[in-house]
């Protein structure tokens, strides 16, 4: 192949244009596309999505017993009524995202296996000109777009975070990190440790627990746990009067955030009580002689790190059977064998699962640019944890750490089609959040408190991410209770949008 073959080969042919463009057909691609649909009928628009189907994280993570961490009532739309137990398997999420994207004729606006490289903003045209590469051809497309939503999620699809231990490569079995699931691992008899304490671990050990020798929850530090039955009382109750499932979604919902409202104001007015109670719960499960105070009593008030639910308590009912136990304690280094540990203690293993956690990526590793100037998300203001001070048309879609995630796809989807439609009446071809007069004194702080909210992929990331402010419309205050009554609010005609 000669050079202009091969620059043929690489160079986009044709550009396509849409009013919007979403990256990414997880939940909040998907969640973006049906509001699109609905509020906005008219609106051309495409989903580029990186992976081979819908479904983000439920399509990315394929290890043993993966499900929510949060119920289904709030985690599914509101506006298509979740029917079964509230936390549920992968499988059960994509079949229900499957059925949204069936009933509102949803695929023909996506395109599976494109991933954005680039989106470059130009002022003088007033558009978003995206690259993408089809994965499975190699070959470049450029698209055009008046607006941008990205619906890609926090966190790099194709890597999970794993620290750096001394002597991994002496460790004679496989290292597994559970972003990167091996189909064909096999794990009978064998002896499992699995290093981490949060979701996924938890949602881990009782699924590998019944066929492994031991498996072997190996943590720094606890974590809090809710536990209960896999159901809801009132969705139980309600069905048994034959109420219509659409009523029934709705006022579960509501009973469940009501309640977890409640809580997340416990934790801060009364900590130690909420702590109490979430202990007592595990004291339940693994009675009175079980050192929960080392094991799972955290040094952190609760809720300053996710919360998991434990359906039926299932991690401590195999706690408690013997098949799966705790150590708390640090890492040494590898060994042959396993793992040695800073007590000195080595504990054997056939297969180290390293559940550590995500690597933060906001932007999607997408190469921005404005202007030709090159965009560096951590330079900029977030305005309510959506858009960007300088940062024309574009919103992004950043969830709920203390309530489910696609609360705030909707909210978010309101927002972005009440302001499309109020560009379109108005005119105006751009809008670019920037700080008002009264804001210029204010000062910048992380994305996050950390006195707030402080898990480990935060942390480490956190120099990465836009910053805010200590007014409500210059932070995202992972405070559901708040925004719901405060984003319909949202006045378009503040100076905070500046409009060309």
């Amino acid at each position: 192949m000669n050079v202009q073959s091969q620059i043929d080969a690489t160079s986009p042919r044709t550009t396509e244009h849409f009013d919007v463009l979403i990256a990414g057909a997880g939940i909040s691609g998907v969640g973006a596309a049906y509001h699109l649909t609905t509020q906005c009928p008219g609106t051309t628009f495409v989903a580029l999505e990186a992976q081979e189907t819908f479904g983000g994280t439920w399509t990315t993570h394929r290890y043993p017993g993966i499900r929510s961490d949060s119920d289904l009532h709030t985690f599914g739309y509101r506006f298509k009524p979740w029917t079964s137990a509230p936390i549920a398997s992968a499988k059960e999420i994509l079949e229900y995202m499957g059925e949204v994207i069936e009933e509102n004729d949803l695929a023909r606006h996506i395109r599976y296996r494109h991933t954005i490289t680039s989106a470059k903003w130009s002022s003088e045209e007033n558009l978003w000109t995206i690259e993408a590469t089809r994965t499975d051809t190699g070959e470049r497309l450029r698209f055009t777009t008046n607006f941008f939503w990205m619906c890609q999620g926090y966190y790099r699809h194709t890597e999970g975070y794993t620290p750096e231990w001394k002597e991994m490569a002496k460790f004679k079995g496989p290292i597994v990190h559970p972003q990167k699931w091996p189909e064909d691992l096999d794990y009978k008899n064998k002896r499992v440790v699995v290093i981490g304490s949060g979701a996924t671990a938890a949602t881990l050990i009782p699924a590998l627990a019944p066929d492994c020798a031991h498996v072997t929850m190996l943590q720094r530090s606890p974590t809090y746990f809710r536990t209960g039955r896999n159901a809801i009382e009132i969705a139980e109750e309600l069905r048994k009067l034959q109420v219509d499932e659409t009523w029934i979604h709705e006022i579960t919902r509501r009973k469940i955030l009501f309640d977890q409202d409640a809580f997340t104001r416990k934790t801060f007015a009364e900590p130690e009580a909420a702590k109490k109670d979430l202990l007592s719960a595990v004291e339940a499960y693994l009675g009175k002689d079980y050192d929960i105070a080392t094991h799972f009593t955290p040094k952190y008030r609760p809720w300053r790190q996710r919360i998991a639910f434990i359906p039926d308590g299932d991690l401590f009912q195999g706690i408690k059977s013997g098949k799966a136990s705790v150590v708390t304690d640090e890492i040494d280094r590898f060994t042959e064998k396993g793992i040695l540990l800073k007590s000195g203690k080595e504990l054997e293993a056939d297969i180290i699962v390293t559940a550590t956690g995500f690597n933060l990526c906001a932007t999607g590793d997408i190469e921005f640019a404005i202007d030709g100037k090159p965009l560096d998300f951590a330079d900029t203001v977030t305005y309510r944890g959506m858009m960007f001070t300088g940062v024309p048309n574009l919103v992004w879609v950043f969830g709920y750490f203390r309530a489910s995630w696609t609360l705030r796809v909707d909210l978010v989807a309101d927002f972005v089609c009440r302001l499309l439609t109020h560009m379109k009446e108005t005119g105006a071809k751009k809008v670019t959040p920037q700080l008002r007069p009264e804001d210029h004194n204010m000062p910048l702080l992380p994305w996050i408190d950390p006195e707030n909210f402080n898990p480990g992929y935060m942390m480490r990331g956190m120099h990465l991410l836009p910053k805010r402010g200590d007014k409500p419309e210059w932070q995202h205050n992972q405070d559901y209770w708040a925004e719901k009554d405060e984003f319909p609010a949202i006045d378009l005609k503040d100076k905070a949008f500046v409009y060309g």
